[in-house]
């Protein structure tokens, strides 16, 4: 099965994916991770050359590419927001938006060199975050409450996948 995590920026993606995929004993990517191997650049740099909608053409490719893979994938936080890249994902596996607070979200991404970060006030990314919040809640096949230990909420996420095999 191959599962995605989505949610806002720093709600725990990629700390939580690795957990579970260690849990269900799977592989895991980042798919930012992945996305700068295949392009050979940062996000930021991709960002700065290329701009936000070459890079969110990446994602969309990403996904199609990482969907037919087993494992546990820790989407960038646009990823999903695309219909195409949902309806792709949720073809092929589970999609789980992971529900975090804005104030933990902020507390966790304040600090980072990511592009959007780096060029909004913190108004204008809570603002960015209640526009996206519904988007990945349609967008999921289910949501987590996840403002818990990467532990318990990979544990969730596993309790869940097991109630509906």
């Amino acid at each position: 099965m191959t599962i995605f995590l989505c949610g806002f920026m720093g709600c725990g993606k990629s700390t939580i994916g690795k957990r579970l995929a260690a849990q269900c004993g799977v592989s895991f990517t980042d798919m930012d991770d992945y996305i700068e191997e295949q392009a050979g650049l940062t996000i930021p740099q991709i960002f700065e050359q290329f701009g936000e909608t070459h890079f969110r053409d990446l994602e969309t490719q990403a996904v199609r590419e990482l969907a037919s893979r087993e494992g546990v994938i820790a989407c960038g936080g646009g990823a999903m927001l695309r219909d195409e890249n949902a309806r792709i994902a949720a073809e092929n596996g589970r999609v789980f938006y992971l529900d975090v607070p804005f104030s933990v979200c902020y507390k966790r991404i304040c600090d980072t060199d990511r592009p959007i970060v780096r060029r909004s006030t913190p108004e204008e990314l809570e603002a960015l975050y209640n526009t996206r919040k519904p988007v990945y809640q349609a967008h999921s096949t289910d949501t987590i409450a996840a403002a818990d230990t990467a532990e318990a909420v990979a544990a969730a996420i596993t309790e869940r996948i097991g109630e509906q095999a």
